[in-house]
C-alpha cells in the first residue's frame, strides 16, 4: 500500500522522539547504503522485516509549554489523525494517567482510526505492574515497552506491518519478465510492468508555486492558486498525454485555508508531500528562488532520495530573482548542490510557472530522469567497466589484508541497486563507497536517481 504512514502522538516528554529514533535505528543499516542523506527527527521511514512504512512525529511540533498545550497539540493531533493509516498514543508509566493523557485519550476515541496505546518506560517488573492502570484507558492493543532499551518494540513493529496490506499487482497492466545472472551463474527473474507511465508529484513547501506550475502544464486551472500558502487540500492526480509525452502529474497538497497560517502548514504539507513521493516515480522539487534551499527542502529531498524516487529541483520564480548577473544561476547551482551533497548528481531548472519559462524543458528532464531510473546496465558490462576502475584505485588496505572486490551485478529491483562482492564486504569504507558511485554515474547516465550501493560476501 503506497504512503502507509504511522504517527506518533502524546503530551511533551513521554519519550515520542526516543520511541521515532527507535524505530527508525531498525532500518539503520538499510538507511547507510545511501550515503549521505541526513535523517531528520520529525519524519522517518521505518523498515520491519522487509515492510517499509512512513513515521511522522508529532513531538518536534508541540510546544513545550504547558499553556499553549491544548491549541497546538489538537492541531497536530488532528492533523496525524486525519492522515495516519495508524496512531500510536505514547504515555510514561512514571507519570501514570496525567489529565493531559486523559484530554488526548477523548480526542483519539473520536477518530475512525486505530489507535494504538504504548506505556513507555517500562523498563523492570515493579513498572510492569504500574503499567495496568492504562488499561482503564480502554484502548487495545495496549503495548509496554521502553523506548531507550527497546524492549517490547518487536511487539509493536510485529502488530504494525501485520496491518499494512500486501501490494497488489495493478489492474490491467501488462507484465514483462526481466532475467539477470547473478556471481555463481544462476538465472534471477523479476517481474516489471511493461510501457509504465511515468507519476511525476510535484512536491516543496506551501506558497513554491506547486498548483501554478500544474496548471501551466494542462493549461486549465486544475488547483485553486492563491498568495495565501497551503490552498490546495488534497493531491491532484492529471493524466497528460499531449505532444507525444504520457505521463501522469501528481499536485501534493498543502492545507485548508486558514486564519493563522503557522507551523502546523509545515507538518501537514510535509505528510502530504510524504503520500505523494510513494505514489511516484519522479518528483519535481520545486524551491522558492528568493527563499534559497531552506532546511525544510533539504528534509523533503532527503526522503525522496531514501524512498529511491528520480529528483529534479525546480528553481520556481526566478524571474523576481532582481539580480541578474552572467553568473547568478550558476553560483545559485553551486550553493544550492552544497546543501544537498553528496548526492548532487540532481538536474536543477530555472524556472517560472507564471511566466511559463522553462517548464516543458522541466517536463522533459523528468521523463529522462524516469528513464534513468529503469536503467539496467548488463552484468558483462558492468564488470568489464567497473573492474577496470577498482584496478585503477583498488579498495585501501585494512589491517594488513588486502580487500579485492571480485564481481559486481545490478541487484534487480524497482530503483538502481548494485552489489560488489568481497572477501572483506563490512571493511570497504563509505569514502571507497561513494568512488564507486561517482564511477557508476559517469559511465552509466544515472543522473537524478540514487543509487544504491551493497557490499556482500564472495
Amino acid at each position: 500500500m503506497p504512503g502507509f504512514t504511522v504517527a506518533i502522538v502524546g503530551r511533551p516528554n513521554v519519550g515520542k522522539s526516543t520511541l521515532f529514533n527507535r524505530l527508525l535505528e531498525q532500518r539503520k543499516s538499510i538507511v547507510d547504503d545511501f550515503s549521505g542523506v541526513t535523517r531528520d527527527r520529525q519524519y522517518g521511514i521505518c523498515d520491519w522485516n522487509g515492510k517499509l512504512f512512513n513515521v511522522i512525529d508529532t513531538g518536534g511540533f508541540v510546544s513545550r509549554s504547558e499553556d499553549v498545550f491544548e491549541k497546538e497539540i489538537r492541531k497536530q493531533v488532528h492533523i496525524a489523525i486525519d492522515e495516519a493509516d495508524i496512531l500510536l498514543f505514547i504515555t510514561d508509566v512514571t507519570a501514570g494517567i496525567t489529565d493531559l493523557d486523559d484530554e488526548m485519550a477523548q480526542v483519539l476515541r473520536k477518530s475512525n482510526k486505530p489507535v494504538f496505546l504504548v506505556v513507555n518506560k517500562v523498563d523492570n517488573s515493579d513498572r510492569q505492574l504500574d503499567a495496568t492502570e492504562f488499561y482503564i484507558l480502554g484502548f487495545d492493543p495496549t503495548f509496554f515497552l521502553s523506548s531507550i532499551s527497546g524492549s517490547g518494540t518487536g511487539e509493536l513493529l510485529d502488530e504494525i506491518t501485520g496491518r499494512i496490506p500486501d501490494s497488489d499487482k495493478p489492474e490491467n497492466v501488462e507484465m514483462v519478465i526481466e532475467e539477470i545472472e547473478d556471481e555463481d551463474g544462476n538465472i534471477i527473474k523479476m517481474e516489471r510492468e511493461k510501457n509504465p507511465i511515468p507519476k511525476i508529484a510535484i512536491i516543496g513547501q506551501p506558497n513554491a508555486g506547486k498548483s501554478t506550475l500544474l496548471n501551466a502544464l494542462v493549461g486549465t486551472e486544475r488547483s485553486i492558486v492563491s498568495d495565501i500558502a497551503g490552498t490546495t487540500r488534497d493531491p491532484i492526480h492529471t493524466h497528460y498525454n499531449q505532444f507525444g509525452k504520457e505521463f501522469i502529474l501528481i499536485d501534493t497538497a498543502g492545507l485548508r485555508k486558514k486564519k493563522s497560517v503557522t507551523e502546523d502548514l509545515e507538518f501537514y504539507s510535509v505528510i502530504r508531500a510524504i503520500k505523494a513521493m510513494d505514489e511516484a516515480d519522479i518528483c519535481l522539487l520545486l524551491i522558492d528562488a528568493e527563499k534559497g534551499m531552506t532546511a525544510q527542502d533539504v528534509n523533503i529531498f532527503g526522503l525522496a532520495a531514501r524512498k529511491g524516487k528520480g529528483i529534479v529541483i525546480l528553481v520556481n520564480k526566478w524571474d523576481t530573482v532582481a539580480s541578474k548577473e552572467t553568473n547568478t544561476a550558476r553560483d545559485y547551482e553551486k550553493n544550492l548542490k552544497e546543501r544537498i551533497a553528496p548526492f548532487i548528481d540532481i538536474p536543477v531548472i530555472f524556472t517560472s510557472a507564471t511566466e511559463k519559462q522553462r517548464i516543458f524543458q522541466a517536463i522533459e528532464k523528468a521523463l529522462e530522469v524516469f528513464d534513468n531510473r529503469l536503467r539496467r546496465v548488463p552484468t558483462s558490462l558492468l564488470n568489464e567497466v567497473m573492474q577496470k576502475e577498482i584496478e585503477r584505485f583498488a579498495p585501501p588496505v585494512v589491517r594488513g589484508y588486502t580487500v579485492r572486490i571480485k564481481f559486481v551485478m545490478q541487484i534487480p529491483t524497482h530503483t538502481p541497486a548494485f552489489a560488489f562482492y568481497s572477501n572483506h564486504p563490512d571493511d570497504i569504507k563509505t569514502p571507497y563507497r561513494n568512488f564507486l558511485d561517482n564511477k557508476l554515474r559517469s559511465h552509466f547516465n544515472f543522473s537524478g536517481v540514487p543509487i544504491k550501493i551493497f557490499f556482500r560476501k564472495k
